[in-house]
């Protein structure tokens, strides 16, 4: 078998784009993708426990390599992420899966070269697998670790690592450390770098965005830094995420709104309507202060997509609170949300407090939370209908049919060949089904 690499990515984009740089890391040391886990001699689970439900989800998955590990003792099964940063966990998954040649924790992951370098040393003289985890709140940022992009025409940058937040539900600053922002020239000459290989989207990445530059003392936060991205050369389009509602400037809104290559679509996560659970999440604003930041957004950009992030069945959640989401939800109109039930996280603040909601309640709420969005959403896909909208192509799904994104963040199915993919073209749209688009392309000729 030659040196084969397979990564099995679970969570959100920073998970994805770290995944990226595990490929990187790996094809410097010689391995090359493989198609499958059974043709690879490195498996690598990159793990997310934002959710209990991902964390049973992954541990099914391990599972499922005792199989090949007994197949092909000479396999490295690596497991890194969030799962692994929690305490006490890597002494779990070592208990539960002894299979597991390398544990790495969210700050040792640039480590892997020198950690399968010693797990061979270590396999030479029979001794035990490798476990690399760091609990320190400000690891350095390695500026220096290769990426093998998997996203074209998009790319992930990331401009932030870690949470100050603290939000009583989140797991998220324990396992991924305080707030450290990257220097603005290694971000600037990143997207440099990325515009002349050819990529057209830009998505810069950081648990909170916006709070870019507030542990520097530069004197460059998030709205200078997206002006030195604006007065780059070339056509392209930038995205971010993620922001929160207590840090958005309405001085960034104003220079997404006046910089043309600059997406007008914010991901703004709400949580919940209900001021009183919002204090209990320590969200740190009130629906007030939110529904006044999307009047902001909409005064600048009357077009806006704009989408978030809800949780149902918080802890002490009453059906009044709950109707108080439902109602924000119908105020603000969303192209889209991400919905998804409370989850206890051990370790959090949420995790022990009274009021735990019941799962037959939590689920009740957020099937009638999805309805209404869903019929908001279609609402909103009709207005497209009989317009055209510049569309950056990503991928062709199939033969003969492509896909891309409207600058509002608004996906579109239309037929073309795959020599489209990475560039512009203009669509009409012709129909839609729920979220989604359907468009033909027009002839400018």
């Amino acid at each position: 078998m030659q040196n084969k690499y397979y990564i099995e990515t679970f969570g959100c984009q920073m998970n994805v784009h770290e995944s990226e740089k595990i490929a990187g890391m790996l094809e410097a040391l010689g391995y090359s993708p493989a198609a499958t886990r059974d043709d690879a001699n490195v498996i690598v689970f990159n793990t997310c426990c934002i959710r209990d439900t991902a964390e049973q989800k992954i541990s099914g998955n391990i599972g499922e390599l005792k199989a090949l590990k007994r197949e092909d003792k000479s396999r490295i099964v690596v497991i890194a992420g969030c799962m692994t940063q929690q305490k006490g966990a890597a002494e779990a998954l070592a208990a539960k899966f002894p299979f597991i040649d390398i544990v790495l924790g969210t700050a040792n992951l640039y480590e892997l070269p020198a950690k399968i370098a010693e797990l061979k040393e270590r396999r030479a003289r029979h001794r035990g697998k490798v476990v690399a985890i760091s609990y320190d709140d400000n690891p350095p940022i390695d500026e220096s670790v290769p990426v093998a992009r998997t996203s074209y025409p998009n790319a992930w940058v990331n401009i932030t690592y870690g949470c100050n937040n603290f939000c009583t539900y989140c797991i998220v600053p324990y396992v991924r450390g305080r707030e450290r922002s990257r220097e603005p020239e290694a971000i600037i000459d990143e997207i440099r770098s990325l515009l002349a290989e050819g990529y057209k989207e830009i998505t810069l990445l950081g648990q909170n965005v916006d709070s870019y530059g507030s542990d520097r003392s530069d004197g460059v936060g998030f709205a200078e830094l997206l002006r030195r991205i604006a007065a780059l050369p070339g056509k392209f389009r930038l995205r971010f995420m993620t922001s929160h509602p207590k840090d958005l400037s309405e001085e960034v809104v104003s220079i997404i709104a006046e910089t043309p290559n600059f997406c007008k679509n914010i991901h703004l996560p709400v949580q919940a309507g209900s001021d009183r659970i919002l204090k209990a999440m320590n969200r740190k604003y009130d629906r007030a202060a939110y529904l006044g930041l999307i009047d902001k957004i909409r005064k600048y950009m009357p077009e806006c997509g704009l989408t978030t992030d809800i949780m149902v069945g918080f802890p002490g959640e009453t059906e009044e609170d709950f109707l108080d989401t439902v109602d924000l939800v119908k105020r603000v109109r969303y192209q889209n949300a991400f919905t998804f039930v409370y989850s206890p996280r051990r370790g959090t603040v949420a995790a022990t407090m009274p009021d735990q909601i019941p799962y037959a309640v939590k689920r009740d709420r957020i099937t009638r939370l999805i309805a209404v969005q869903n019929a908001i959403t279609e609402e909103l896909s009709g207005e497209f209908t009989g317009k055209t909208y510049e569309v950056l192509v990503e991928d062709a799904p199939k033969p003969g049919m492509l896909c891309g994104r409207t600058d509002s963040g608004r996906l579109v199915n239309f037929a073309g060949d795959r020599s489209l993919v990475g560039q512009f073209v203009d669509i009409r749209i012709t129909g839609n089904k729920a979220s989604a688009l359907y468009g033909e392309i027009v002839d400018n000729g």
